[in-house]
């Protein structure tokens, strides 16, 4: 898979084949590979009419296409500044006597919150409407309403039926536009049952219970969890950076290799009779796993995959993706569901893999596979695979196990010791599975990628079966031995299948070098993983190789959230550098209570000697008495009904210092059920309260947060609410930053002058209400304020401003500061306190660095969140 080129000097991402090259370079790649074109024209894949729709698709680029994202009553708002201005603005031109196609929503996807376009980019350049929907488009992506994102990609979220109360896991989320699908997912409906319930309490008619309807009956919050996974440190960080935007407290970020997820434990339940309370461990509703894969369906965006495809890639990562789907049944409730999904094509990552799992967990008769042909009307799809090819590293076909295990008795095994019988057609009673239900979105059909989706239901609980040689390729000695070198047999006068370690397989020889490399399959939460990773790759000398994990029997009295800190592989000399390769697997289909335990013997993710990552931050949860917490109650009128024992801070000390996070109750009662446990939690929490300088005593310094703000807005008095309803006065605020409020500034202000002229200083909640009328605005909005000694500041960070003034007023006015002098000097008066506030929003110390970091831009599969000035 090549790369793309990304904002920082044109670096590339994501990982794969390709490695290194520019945008200008793909366009001198050749559309072209002999064995890729061979393998997908066997008859099993596409009847033959279809095929050459098929290659022509294929080698066209990708059209763009993106999301509009958060709760859908703004996404719906954002969508409406598209339909009402831009898409006008697009259908008036005209190009070689014809009218431009605009971009155009997709047709399966609910409320028309999925868009794609197909204007070449020599259109795009030329005219100035495409100029205005870019800036529109940049600045929406920048702030978090829209989420660029391959169509196919969006699919297997909305296949999960997810539902508010529900626990989610994404084993490998990042960079995480299929996450944001699913939390959006978990607080449908929220805000209006918010509503109905804050207006009870007001009524005086709620009860002293917590209100609202199933899955939101946490007084109208949504109960349920999602748990975004990713394996790679760095990339977990960038998961977190796309979902801070939706700014839920019912989300948890974990670092651990999905084919060994650790069980998490949740508090134990009382007992009635006086005896120890039983451990208990988090079972989830609905899993996605979307799976590392070789990444052939994205051909069409990752120009690389033509020149670098081999039918090794599959071979390398079907016992990764299969470890990876057995884990999820394993943690799966009875009655829920794990949607399986990949962008590769290839039956030996899909199909095949589904049946292995389905084997390993008992069969039919504990996993079904749901039919979803009658989902998403509109969606073009064909029915999963019965039977196929396996290609061997050599491009030999081969119909089924029985002839490779014939070849091998005869010819010896050279080029087969990575296939296995479960990358075949099941046979026997498995072969009575209905694939078909499986479902393939072919690029042809309507102008995407290629992607692969399941849904399967576990219907019992399950004990996985120990992995097989036969269904899983192990690394035998044997087999490295006779793929390395088949016309020298020994080393150092031993005969190689007599070794007895992988330890006395030292060798220089660049093809030793090569296949050692090619055992490495990393667990990596990317679709195309690096290209050294899979079968057909080659050691590059400056890359250290991969440590594989203990065998599962060294783990078996480890605790479960310490088994993924440890691995014990053999040890063999690549030229003249130690490297890891694995010692052979050994299942034993291991379960504790809840049968929530990892999976056995998976790969590791972690590079040769690699430094570990940063030690996180402990989270530590505020008693709700704290002295802190007791002015801020008082000072904002702070419901009674608002929850008071979620309030958390990331330190070891417990200190509120700083910031103050918000979480939901399953949020706190996992964290805290699990600390020092060794489970990787790397982000949880909404930041609520942000500590303020102030200009005198006894004024609360700690503001309402942004992220937190829509969360607690409700549950706030209305002694410190400011209302706006007019568009100019909304739009001075955007635009100036630091009006002055003392003397007759306030004046100035319109209609919310007189309100915070008098308003003591500190926080205040700014409730822009839509009135429908001509000089009134188009959404309600709450917006945090910050009234000072002599001026009022819109807390908002600058490119939220910029959004804001170009999706409502079209306006890109520069921003003003107005404690500025000509030159950047600063006045010398009593503003200079509030100088600090200019970047309130953005984050702080380390804070500031991850956000930094995570901005670096990333590309999984379908999933890309970047900038479209790069492509627009």
């Amino acid at each position: 898979m090549g790369k793309r080129g990304g904002k920082k000097g044109g670096k590339g991402r994501g990982g794969g084949g390709g490695a290194g090259r520019t945008r200008s370079q793909w366009q001198d790649l050749t559309r072209e590979n002999e064995k890729f074109e061979r393998y997908y024209n066997e008859p099993e894949f596409l009847p033959e009419e279809e095929k050459d729709a098929f290659w022509a698709t294929m080698r066209k680029d990708l059209p763009n296409s993106f999301r509009f994202t958060g709760s859908r009553g703004h996404a719906l708002a954002v969508q409406q500044r598209l339909k009402d201005y831009h898409i006008p603005e697009i259908t008036s031109i005209k190009y070689e006597d014809e009218f431009v196609e605009p971009p155009r929503p997709v047709s399966w996807y609910p409320d028309q919150l999925a868009w794609s376009m197909t204007t070449p980019k020599n259109v795009i350049r030329r005219f100035a409407p495409f100029s205005q929907f870019q800036k529109f488009l940049v600045a929406e992506t920048d702030v978090g309403n829209i989420s660029r994102q391959e169509v196919v990609s969006m699919i297997p979220p909305l296949l999960i039926d997810a539902r508010p109360g529900m626990t989610v896991l994404d084993m490998c989320a990042a960079p995480g536009s299929k996450s944001a699908q699913l939390m959006e997912l978990l607080h449908a409906g929220e805000e209006d049952a918010i509503a109905q319930v804050t207006e009870q309490i007001k009524s005086g008619t709620a009860g002293l219970e917590p209100l609202g309807p199933e899955g939101l009956n946490d007084d109208g919050r949504s109960t349920g969890l999602l748990i975004a996974n990713d394996s790679d440190y760095k990339r977990a960080h960038m998961l977190i950076h796309q979902m801070k935007r939706l700014s839920s407290p019912n989300l948890i970020v974990t670092n651990h290799d999905a084919t060994m997820f650790p069980s998490i434990k949740l508090p134990p339940l009382p007992t009635t009779d006086g005896s120890k309370p039983r451990n208990r461990y988090l079972k989830f509703d609905r899993i996605l796993a979307d799976v590392p894969c070789s990444g052939d369906g994205t051909a069409r965006k990752n120009v690389g995959v033509w020149k670098d495809w081999t039918p090794g890639n599959a071979l390398g990562l079907h016992s990764t993706q299969s470890r990876i789907l057995v884990r999820a049944l394993q943690m799966l409730k009875v009655g829920g569901r794990v949607v399986y999904s990949t962008c590769s094509l290839n039956p030996v990552e899909n199909e095949a893999v589904v049946a292995s799992a389905i084997e390993r967990c008992g069969g039919a008769a504990n996993v079904k596979i749901i039919d979803c042909s009658q989902e998403l009307p509109g969606l073009k799809r064909s029915s999963g695979l019965h039977n196929w090819k396996v290609m061997d590293r050599e491009g030999r076909m081969w119909n089924n196990w029985q002839e490779v295990e014939d070849h091998r008795n005869q010819e010896g095994i050279n080029g087969l010791a990575r296939l296995a019988e479960g990358m075949f057609a099941p046979t026997g009673e498995a072969a009575n599975l209905p694939l078909d239900r499986c479902m393939r979105v072919y690029p042809h059909q309507q102008d995407t990628g290629g992607f692969f989706i399941t849904v399967l239901e576990k219907t019992s609980e399950i004990k996985a079966k120990p992995e097989s040689s036969n269904v899983i390729p192990k690394a035998s000695v044997a087999a490295l031995a006779a793929e390395l070198d088949s016309k020298n047999n020994e080393v150092d006068g031993k005969p190689l299948e007599k070794l007895e370690s992988l330890d006395e397989l030292v060798t220089p020889d660049q093809a030793a070098q090569e296949e050692l490399a090619k055992n490495a399959s990393v667990a990596e939460a990317a679709h195309q993983p690096p290209y050294s990773a899979t079968l057909d790759a080659s050691l590059d000398a400056s890359t250290p190789a991969s440590p594989m994990k203990r065998n599962a029997d060294d783990l078996e009295e480890e605790l479960p959230a310490k088994r993924t800190k440890l691995h014990d592989g053999s040890e063999v000399l690549v030229g003249d550098r130690p490297v890891h390769v694995p010692a052979p697997a050994v299942g034993t289909g291991i379960d504790t209570p809840g049968d929530s335990t990892p999976a056995a013997s998976a790969p590791t993710a972690q590079p040769f000697k690699k430094r570990g990552p940063r030690q996180e931050e402990p989270f530590k949860y505020l008693d709700p008495n704290h002295e802190e917490l007791l002015p801020i109650y008082e000072f904002y009128k702070l419901s009674a009904r608002f929850p008071r024992d979620r309030f958390m801070v990331r330190n070891a000390e417990g200190l509120p210092t700083r910031t103050i996070y918000y979480t939901s109750a399953l949020g706190r009662d996992i964290l805290t059920s699990n600390e020092g446990q060794g489970l990787k939690f790397v982000h949880c929490g909404v930041k609520m309260f942000v500590k303020q300088d102030a200009q005198r005593e006894n004024v609360c310094r700690w503001r309402v947060q942004t992220d937190g703000l829509k969360i607690v807005e409700p549950w706030l008095g209305p002694e410190r609410s400011v209302v706006l309803t007019k568009r100019e006065t909304l739009r001075r605020l955007l635009v100036e930053m630091f009006p002055k409020v003392t003397d007759d500034g306030w004046k100035a202000l319109g209609e919310i002058g007189e309100q915070v002229k008098d308003i003591p200083m500190g926080c205040s909640i700014l409730r822009v209400q839509a009135t429908g009328e001509e000089d009134g605005l188009p959404e309600a909005m709450v917006l945090p304020l910050w009234r000072s000694l002599h001026s009022l500041n819109l807390m908002l960070p600058k490119e939220e401003r910029r959004a804001m003034l170009l999706r409502i007023f079209n306006d890109s006015t520069p921003l003003i500061n107005t404690t500025q002098k000509q030159g950047g000097q600063t006045e010398p008066t009593a503003e200079a306190e509030d100088i600090a506030l200019k970047e309130e929003n953005a984050e702080v110390g380390q804070e500031a660095q991850d956000d930094v970091d995570d901005r670096e831009t990333y590309t999984k599969d379908g999933d890309e969140e970047d900038r479209f000035n790069t492509t627009v």
